[in-house]
């Protein structure tokens, strides 16, 4: 017992050592909290050349990482294990945040610039007023073809991902509610249905999707399609954006059943330690140049409208990427289900995907 006392005390103390020596390597570099934004956004997710500018510009260093999941971030937040100052979640995943508490509400008098967004992007049901979250990008779900391989005609339906001669040659993106939701829109029910047999009918239908399936992955996706290495992929329209800027062969389609229309927002997390950097950053984002930069950069749709302005014509008139409001009403955006119907959800995702194996 003494030996394990000595060896835990031990333990302790190299630990303590550790930490101490990373702190005044921290200081050391002039990185502390009062001058650090601890950013956390999605992969890919903005200009690095906006990042450096920022940091220039304010005199704020900024720690960058990146999550491949709202629920992952989610996760990350709401154990605390990292004060972040600034993060992009979902709508629905703002949403969630609310409720629990997760979420500093914003001092708007502190925020510059909010006037150029558009308002059809503010005063949304997920965060009325935007007491939690400001406008960053916002997008589609849809399909990607390459009209080597299938034509117009054949991609313009979520039923259309069925077609036995697109065996193995269909990707689909890794995310419970986007690909049971393409099902569900398929069937014509609510991207938010809580309806279990509609749940059921859904997952029972995407089963039968399986035999065209060729894989289910994240980010690879807009590799494989450049490299044409298959014919039809499910996706966000920004990656659809990029993927189309490297391969004049790809399309970007949404159907017009019924799609899901997201939006990304900037929150400032519970456990946020420098407030006054996020703030700076929100502020510096909002800025049109920097808005447009970033979107040219990104791929992504702005809610900015100042941005709008500046951007060039061929993006901003580009209806695959910034659609008309007739397509727009047939989108849905993702609701909080709670906690049990998001598993429901998730467990029925992961079925599917253990059938493929």
């Amino acid at each position: 017992m003494k030996r394990l006392t000595i060896l835990i005390f031990a333990i302790l103390m190299v630990s303590a050592g550790l930490y101490f020596s990373v702190h005044q390597l921290s200081k050391s570099q002039g990185i502390t909290t009062e001058n650090t934004l601890n950013l956390y956004n999605w992969g890919d997710y903005i200009d690095p050349s906006l990042i450096t500018a920022f940091e220039k510009e304010t005199g704020y260093r900024v720690s960058y990482e990146t999550f491949d999941s709202n629920e992952a971030m989610y996760t990350k937040i709401e154990q605390g294990g990292t004060a972040y100052d600034l993060a992009v979640p979902s709508e629905y995943m703002i949403q969630r945040m609310m409720k629990e508490n997760l979420l500093i509400k914003l001092d708007h008098k502190k925020i510059k610039g909010l006037e150029n967004i558009d308002e059809p992007f503010l005063d949304l049901s997920f965060d009325p007023g935007n007491n939690y979250s400001i406008p960053y990008f916002w997008g589609t779900l849809g399909i990607i073809y390459n009209d080597k391989f299938v034509s117009k005609e054949d991609i313009q339906h979520w039923d259309d991902l069925w077609q036995p001669k697109l065996r193995n040659n269909v990707m689909l993106i890794d995310g419970a509610r986007e690909v049971l939701g393409l099902s569900l829109n398929s069937l014509g029910y609510s991207l938010n249905t809580k309806n279990t047999s509609e749940l059921s009918t859904a997952a029972e239908k995407l089963d039968s999707l399986t035999p065209n399936v060729k894989a289910i992955v994240a980010d690879e996706i807009k590799m494989y399609m450049i490299q044409e290495e298959s014919s039809v992929a499910v996706t966000f329209s920004g990656e659809a954006a990029e993927m189309l800027s490297e391969n004049e062969h790809l399309h970007y389609v949404i159907p017009e059943e019924g799609s899901n229309l997201w939006f990304d927002n900037f929150v400032i997390p519970k456990t946020a330690k420098n407030t006054e950097a996020a703030y700076a950053f929100i502020n510096f984002m909002l800025e049109p140049e920097h808005a447009a930069q970033n979107a040219e950069y990104i791929g992504y749709s702005t809610p900015n409208k100042a941005a709008m302005k500046i951007l060039p014509a061929e993006i901003t008139e580009d209806k695959q990427f910034y659609p008309d409001s007739k397509t727009i009403e047939n989108l849905e955006v993702y609701e909080d289900l709670g906690k049990h119907y998001i598993g429901r959800y998730n467990d029925l995702f992961l079925e599917f995907k253990m059938h493929r194996k």
